[in-house]
């Protein structure tokens, strides 16, 4: 394979393959390769104009720029959205994490990148969760982990409960990650798992997480 390669796995067959993205021409003259990454793409059911563009900047000079969305035909049939670890589009610069503040004001950014715009804190009225913070907003319920400890399954199973009481989507962020009793029930649940790592990039770490990327609330 060569540098940018990536071994993409469909998640409708399993089948995988390799995909080489393409470089596009950066007014500079650069060419600009979105970075995509390995691992279970997402299959598209649906197209949204937000969805079908995604922002990456270019190495050379710096300048963020809107690109198609790579996707990948799979001899299943399905249409397979290649996921990007990369700026979305609207997406602000990247936030350094050097404490909870900052790993809390990276979910925020994050969740309005993805269409969530009226992102807030719970209230001390609301139901607290067993440790971290909260975020809530129309359509969706996060539960933001910033200390060193990862995320248990306990965690995932009260944010989630929570959530499907208000019957809005569940996101997990974690600095440290998650336990591997808390990914599993994540997957059982369709719970979306971001690890936010120190440069302030929410990393999707599951489907439902990499399905939320792709496509957005």
């Amino acid at each position: 394979m060569r540098g940018y390669d990536v071994l993409v796995r469909c998640p409708v067959c399993r089948h995988e393959q390799i995909y080489a993205p393409p470089a596009f021409p950066c007014p500079c003259g650069a060419p600009v390769v979105p970075p995509v990454t390995h691992g279970s793409a997402t299959a598209l059911t649906h197209r949204t104009p937000a969805g079908a563009w995604v922002r990456v900047r270019c190495a050379a000079c710096g300048r963020g720029t809107d690109w198609p969305r790579p996707e990948l035909g799979c001899a299943c049939g399905a249409v397979l959205r290649i996921p990007v670890a990369a700026e979305g589009p609207g997406a602000p610069g990247r936030v350094p994490v050097h404490g909870a503040r900052d790993v809390v004001t990276t979910a925020v950014l994050f969740l309005r990148r993805l269409g969530y715009e009226d992102v807030r804190e719970a209230r001390p009225d609301e139901e607290r969760p067993p440790s971290g913070t909260r975020l809530t907003a129309l359509g969706v319920l996060a539960q933001i982990e910033p200390t060193a400890r990862p995320l248990r399954l306990r965690d995932v199973e009260c944010a989630w409960l929570t959530a499907m009481t208000h019957a809005v989507t569940c996101v997990c962020f974690a600095v440290a990650g998650f336990t591997p009793g808390a990914r599993a029930r994540a997957d059982e649940l369709g719970v979306a798992l971001f690890r936010i790592a120190r440069a302030g990039t929410p990393e999707p770490l599951n489907g439902a997480a990499d399905e939320l990327t792709a496509t957005g609330p």
